[in-house]
C-alpha cells in the first residue's frame, strides 16, 4: 500500500501565515488584471478610499460611512487574494518538501569507456549540476541518482520514497519498461549505469515543483469561458450602475458615488470571481495529494469530461498474475496423480504462476512439496520452447503452452503407474485427446489460460490458470456507466478469453490481441466522434496513444518516453487510479459549477437589500420590497457590502475541499445543483444580510 503525499491541514498555521502575507502581495494591479472581477473591485476600492480621504479632510459627515465602505471593499479584494494564496500555499508546502530531495550530489561520470589500458572504465567525480544530457554515470549502493535518466546497464533496488511516498524499494534495470530513474532517489543494492536524459533545472522534480506551486498554471478553456462570462456580467452591471445616476437625478433621489460603487460590487459576481483561481489550484492539489502530478489544469479539467476510459487488463482489471484455479485430468488419470506430477514440474518454477500451482497442489490435495535431489535435471522455461519441467529417473515431466506440449506428445506410450507399466490402446489415446481438447476449449471460453501437462510424452491433463478479477472493479465500472462513461478493456488475449474476462469484469467493450497501433487507432476513431478519451500506460510503445489521448496517465515506473507523452504522471504507478482521476476531475467541474450558481443566485437577495434603500425616498412604493426590514438605507448598503466580503472567506473551505462527488447523471446533478446552490444562494444572503444589519444597527455603525 502506498502512502500518499502528506497533505497539510486546511487551516495549517504556516499556510495561513504565508497566505496572509501573499494576499497583500497580490494587490499588485498587474497580477490582479488576470481576474477582471476582482481587478474592477480593487479599482473602485481605491476610488472610494480617495473619497473617504476627501470627506475626512473636509470633515464631511459622510466620512465615517465612506470609510467603512472602503474598508470592506478592500477586505473583499484581500479575501479573494487570500483564497488563492491558501490554495497556492498548500502546493508550496509540498514543493518545499520536494526541494529537500534536490541536492548538489557528487556524480561518477564515465569519461573513458575503455580506460587507458583498455581494461577498466574510468570515472570522474563531478557535481550533479555539471551533468549534461547524454552523460553516463555509475550509481552504486548508497548513492543518490544525480539526475533523470534511463538505465543502460545493470539492475538495482531503488528507494523512491522521496518522490512517491512509497517505502518499499523498486527494481530498476536496463531495457524494458522499468528502466526510467528519477534524480534524488537512492540506490539500495547492486549498481546501475544511467544515461542522463534531463538537464539540471528541467528534471522531473523541477517540473513537479513548478507545477505544485502553480507557477506555470494556465487557465483552462472552461475557466476562460467562465472568465469571459463574469467579465460580461461586470460590464453589464457597470452600465446599469452608471445609468442609475441620471435616473436618480430625474427622480429627485440623491445617490453618492460611494453608494453606486457599493451597489456595483454587490451586484457583480465577486464570490465566484474571488474563488475561481482557488478552485482550479485546489483541483491540481487534490491530484498531488493522491500522488498524481498533472502537467496542466487542462488535464484535470479534461478528466472531468472524459467519455471513454481505456484500461489495460493486466494489473488494472485483474491482479496481474495468473493463478492456478483447478487441475483437469484426462485419459483416466486421477486428479491426485495429475496434481503430484505438476507439483514436481513446478517446484523449481519461481514465476507467480509456478508458485500458485505449488500452493494449489499442497493446499487442495494435501501433497507435501518434496526436495528435488541431485539426480533431478531442471528444465527452465524459455520463450523459445514455452515449456518448463523436470527430468527424474524414469520420468520426464513437462508443463507449458498447449501447442508446445502437444508437439512433444506421442500418440501411444507406456504409462508409469507405481513402478509398473501399461499400454494405452489407440481408442483410449483418442478419447484422452478429445477430453484434452474439450478441457482446453472450456478453460479458454471461461477467460482462463490452459497449461498442458505431460509425463514421458503422454498428456496427463490441463492446469487452469485464471486471471483473478479485482473484487470491487465491477461495482466501480457500474458507477462509471451511471455517469455515462464507457469503459474499454485492452488486452493481448485472444477474443474468446478477452470476451469472458470483459463479461466478468463488467466493462462495456474490449480490444483483443491489441498492439500499440490498435490503441492509437481506437483513440483517434473515438475522438473523431466527439468523445474525450483517457488511458494509462508505462512503456515506450504506449507513448503515441498517451500523447493522443485527452487524458494520458503515465506511470512513474515507466519509460521516459511515456512520462513525457502523457499529461499526468502517477507516482504510485497504479493503473486503477485512472478511475479516481476521473472522479477528481468531475469534482473540480462540479465545484466550479456549484459556486458559480451560488454566486449569481445570491445577487438576487442583494437587489432586495440595496435597490429599495436607494430609491425608497423617491418611490415610497419600493418599501414593499424591503422584505428584510433593514434599519436604514445606509445600514442596508453597508450590510450588503459586509456580507459580500464575508461570504468569500466562508466559502474558501468548500472551494479547497471541493463539492462532494456522487456518480449521478447530468440531469440529477443539475437538479441537485439548482436545489442546493441555486435556492441556497438566494436564501442564505437574506438571513446573512439581516443578521449583519442587526449588528450594524446595534453598534450604530451606519
Amino acid at each position: 500500500m502506498s502512502s500518499k503525499v502528506a497533505a497539510p491541514g486546511l487551516f495549517d498555521a504556516a499556510i495561513i501565515k504565508r497566505a496572509s502575507i501573499d494576499a497583500f502581495k497580490k494587490l499588485d494591479p498587474r497580477r490582479l488584471a488576470r481576474n477582471p472581477v476582482i481587478f474592477v473591485t480593487e479599482i473602485v476600492s481605491a476610488l472610494v478610499t480617495a473619497f473617504f480621504v476627501r470627506d475626512l479632510i473636509a470633515q464631511n459627515g459622510q466620512a465615517f460611512f465612506s470609510g467603512q465602505i472602503a474598508a470592506w471593499l478592500w477586505f473583499t479584494v484581500l479575501f479573494a487574494n487570500f483564497a488563492e494564496a491558501v490554495a497556492e500555499g498548500r502546493g508550496k508546502a509540498q514543493a518545499d518538501a520536494l526541494r529537500k530531495t534536490r541536492s548538489d550530489t557528487l556524480a561518477k561520470r564515465l569519461i573513458d569507456p575503455c580506460g587507458e589500458a583498455g581494461m577498466k572504465e574510468v570515472y570522474q567525480g563531478v557535481s550533479a549540476l555539471e551533468l549534461r544530457v547524454g552523460d553516463i554515470v555509475l550509481v552504486e549502493p548508497g548513492d543518490l541518482i544525480p539526475g533523470d535518466g534511463e538505465v543502460t546497464e545493470g539492475v538495482a533496488s531503488v528507494n523512491e520514497s522521496a518522490i512517491t511516498g512509497e517505502s518499499a524499494p523498486v527494481i530498476r534495470e536496463a531495457g524494458g519498461d522499468r528502466s526510467a530513474v528519477t534524480g534524488g532517489t537512492t540506490v539500495l543494492s547492486d549498481w546501475i549505469k544511467v544515461k542522463i536524459t534531463a538537464a539540471p533545472g528541467s528534471t522531473f522534480i523541477d517540473r513537479m515543483i513548478a507545477l505544485v506551486e502553480g507557477a506555470q498554471r494556465q487557465k483552462t478553456p472552461n475557466e476562460l469561458a467562465l472568465s469571459i462570462l463574469l467579465s460580461g456580467l461586470t460590464i453589464v452591471f457597470l452600465i446599469v450602475c452608471v445609468t442609475l445616476w441620471p435616473l436618480a437625478v430625474y427622480s429627485g433621489a440623491y445617490l453618492s458615488i460611494t453608494v453606486l460603487i457599493a451597489l456595483l460590487v454587490c451586484l457583480i459576481p465577486t464570490t465566484i470571481g474571488g474563488l475561481l483561481s482557488a478552485i482550479g489550484i485546489a483541483g491540481m492539489d487534490r491530484l498531488i495529494r493522491f500522488n498524481v502530478v498533472a502537467t496542466s489544469g487542462r488535464a484535470v479539467e479534461a478528466a472531468g469530461d472524459v467519455d471513454t476510459l481505456l484500461l489495460d487488463k493486466t494489473g488494472t482489471i485483474t491482479f496481474g498474475n495468473r493463478m492456478a484455479d483447478e487441475f483437469v485430468p484426462v485419459g483416466g488419470v486421477s486428479e491426485h496423480r495429475l496434481a503430484e506430477a505438476v507439483l514436481l514440474a513446478s517446484l523449481a518454477d519461481e514465476t507467480p504462476e509456478g508458485r500458485s500451482i505449488v500452493a494449489l497442489a499442497t493446499s487442495r490435495y494435501g501433497l507435501e512439496a518434496p526436495v528435488l535431489g541431485a539426480e533431478a535435471m531442471i528444465v527452465p522455461f524459455s520463450a523459445h520452447t514455452r515449456i518448463s519441467g523436470v527430468d527424474l529417473p524414469g520420468r520426464s515431466l513437462r508443463k507449458g503452452a498447449v501447442d508446445a506440449v502437444l508437439a512433444q506428445a506421442t500418440p501411444a506410450v507406456s504409462e508409469w503407474i507405481g513402478g509398473g507399466t501399461t499400454t494405452l490402446s489407440p481408442s483410449a489415446v483418442d478419447r484422452a485427446r478429445v477430453e484434452f481438447d474439450q478441457a482446453v476449449e472450456r478453460i479458454s471460453r471461461a477467460g482462463g489460460t490452459p497449461l498442458a501437462v505431460s509425463e514421458n510424452g503422454r498428456l496427463l491433463g490441463v492446469v487452469h490458470l485464471k486471471d483473478i478479477i479485482k473484487p470491487d472493479i465491477k461495482a466501480r465500472f457500474a458507477a462509471l456507466r451511471a455517469m455515462g462513461i464507457k469503459t474499454v478493456m485492452v488486452t493481448g488475449d485472444n477474443p474468446i478469453t478477452a470476451a469472458a474476462i470483459a463479461g466478468e469484469a463488467g466493462v462495456d467493450d474490449f480490444i483483443a490481441q491489441a498492439k500499440p497501433e490498435d490503441k492509437l487507432a481506437y483513440i483517434r476513431r473515438e475522438q473523431q466522434g466527439g468523445r474525450l478519451i483517457a488511458m494509462c500506460g508505462d512503456g515506450t510503445n504506449d507513448a503515441p496513444a498517451l500523447a493522443q489521448a485527452d487524458v494520458g496517465v503515465a506511470m512513474q515506473t515507466g519509460t521516459q518516453a511515456a512520462r513525457e507523452a502523457g499529461n499526468m504522471v502517477d507516482l504510485d504507478s497504479d493503473p486503477t487510479k485512472l478511475i479516481e482521476i476521473v472522479q477528481i476531475g468531475k469534482q473540480l467541474l462540479m465545484t466550479r459549477g456549484s459556486l458559480t450558481t451560488f454566486s449569481i443566485a445570491n445577487d438576487v437577495a442583494k437587489y432586495f437589500a440595496i435597490i429599495p434603500a436607494l430609491f425608497v425616498a423617491a418611490y415610497p412604493q419600493l418599501e414593499t420590497l424591503n422584505v428584510m426590514k433593514l434599519a436604514s438605507p445606509q445600514s442596508a448598503i453597508l450590510s450588503a457590502v459586509i456580507f459580500n466580503a464575508l461570504i468569500i472567506i466562508a466559502l474558501i473551505p468548500l472551494a479547497l475541499k471541493g463539492v462532494e462527488y456522487r456518480p449521478v447523471g447530468a440531469a440529477a446533478l443539475l437538479r441537485r445543483n439548482l436545489l442546493i446552490y441555486g435556492l441556497g444562494g438566494i436564501i442564505v444572503p437574506f438571513g446573512g444580510i439581516k443578521a449583519i444589519d442587526l449588528v450594524v444597527s446595534l453598534l450604530h455603525l451606519a
